[in-house]
């Protein structure tokens, strides 16, 4: 049995006195932040994307711009300029929209790159039938580009999940916060960080396992 390495000070009653009170957060801010986030960014995102394609160039080049300027800046930046600017939101919440949007802009770059891959003749198809152009886009388009871009989709989830600790800039306490606060009480952190990434670890790790199979599911049945 794997035990603790020689000269590690761990204790195993901290690590059971701390541990609920990490799980408690990591469902209560944590996940909640994450799953939020990702439904903001999954339907922004392809907002943005449909805008930059339909929209009338200057409008969807000003959606372009806009876009670029949020991808490129520190997310801890926008957390903290976000927190003092709306003082009026509570951190969680702002935490939750500043992910999303954040996120939004990358997954309107799969959505893009999904849409794109679309078969010339599936757009042909659309036109010779006379469907719509809503018809077009929610009956054809969209699925098609959902079905080469949900594993692309699901990493973006994952790389919000571990963003979720610079949540700690707005004083939000989530997994690594509630760690480091319990840390500074009682003068151990090797418990609680080292339970911080098994957390992570056993959240993530599966999900991307998941990811990665149906990515290679969707590709087969390409």
């Amino acid at each position: 049995m794997m035990g603790i390495p020689a000269g590690l000070d761990w204790d195993w009653s901290t690590a059971a006195d701390v541990l609920p009170t990490l799980l408690t957060q990591f469902l209560k801010v944590t996940l909640l932040v994450t799953a939020l986030g990702t439904v903001i960014a999954a339907i922004l995102g392809l907002v943005i994307a449909m805008a930059m394609r339909l929209a009338p160039r200057p409008i969807a080049a000003a959606v372009k711009w806009i876009a670029n300027i949020i991808r490129m800046t520190p997310i801890i930046i926008q957390l903290l300029f976000a927190y003092y600017a709306f003082l009026s939101l509570d951190a969680i919440t702002v935490g939750v929209i500043v992910f999303g949007i954040h996120y939004s802009t990358y997954m309107s770059e799969v959505y893009r790159a999904g849409i794109d891959a679309v078969p010339r003749g599936q757009w042909e198809a659309t036109t010779a039938l006379s469907m719509s152009m809503r018809r077009t886009w929610m009956a054809v388009i969209i699925p098609q580009a959902l079905r080469a871009t949900i594993p692309a989709l699901g990493n973006y989830a994952i790389s919000m999940f571990k963003d979720t600790p610079f949540l700690l800039v707005i004083g939000v306490v989530e997994l690594v916060n509630a760690g480091l606060i319990y840390g500074g009480n009682t003068y151990r952190y090797i418990e609680p960080l080292t339970l911080v990434g098994i957390i992570f670890l056993l959240a993530s790790y599966p999900t991307s396992l998941l990811i990665g199979r149906l990515e290679k599911r969707l590709a087969y049945n390409t």
